[in-house]
């Protein structure tokens, strides 16, 4: 459970997910949340409970010093920050962590929830993939959307995409249908021996399926 108290209402809150595993080649989306994070000077708003989502034994917590003296343990989670009032126009909640190990339904059921609770209005979220991208060219960057309406609203197309996914492509929640979601996905340049791989075959199948777009979409938050 989020706990999250002292809130004032929102700016027509947006908010941004990544998540490391599947869907973050080269933890790509979650260094442009880490980097967002800083550029807007984002405040601590919450942290789910690791407890109920991770296996330590895949993702082990870390052990570090405090003065020297005494051990502090840091548990992987998922943490959630507040940016306000960017550049004036809307709120911004940034979500980054982990993709979970266990109990997909109930993680997004608990960020959904969230999102709900603060008024948010619609949902971003970003991924990286590998594919051939030759770092002399502009990043490939692909956009989708859930429904219809945001798409045609955005400009972005509506996935048709079939097969194996990562935590941004879980829509079960039933919260969902109340807010807005849309998904970015980068495509990573890749050395030669990384072809045969079959998690880069399926996420490069998942890249060409889905179509091609600008990043730059107008969701009211500026570059």
């Amino acid at each position: 459970m989020i706990e999250i108290s002292g809130i004032p209402k929102l700016l027509r809150p947006v908010m941004v997910t990544a998540f490391e595993g599947w869907n973050d080649a080269a933890d790509s989306a979650t260094d442009a949340i880490e980097a967002l994070e800083s550029s807007w000077d984002a405040k601590p708003l919450g942290a789910l409970d690791p407890e109920d989502y991770y296996d330590f034994q895949v993702n082990r917590p870390t052990v570090s010093l405090v003065d020297g003296v005494s051990r502090r343990v840091s548990w992987p989670t998922t943490r959630l920050s507040l940016a306000t009032s960017v550049a004036d126009l809307r709120d911004v909640i940034l979500v980054r962590g982990l993709e979970p190990n266990m109990r997909w339904r109930s993680f997004c059921a608990e960020i959904i929830d969230v999102a709900v609770g603060l008024g948010v209005e619609e949902v971003v979220n970003l991924g990286a993939l590998l594919s051939d991208s030759p770092h002399s060219r502009p990043v490939p960057v692909t956009g989708t959307a859930v429904d219809g309406d945001t798409a045609r609203r955005l400009g972005l197309e509506q996935s048709r995409y079939e097969g194996p996914t990562g935590i941004v492509g879980e829509r079960e929640s039933p919260a969902v249908a109340e807010i807005s979601v849309g998904q970015f996905l980068h495509s990573v340049g890749e050395t030669g021996e990384r072809r045969g791989d079959p998690a880069h075959n399926q996420r490069g199948d998942q890249h060409h399926d889905e179509g091609q777009t600008s990043e730059d979409q107008n969701i009211g938050v500026p570059d």
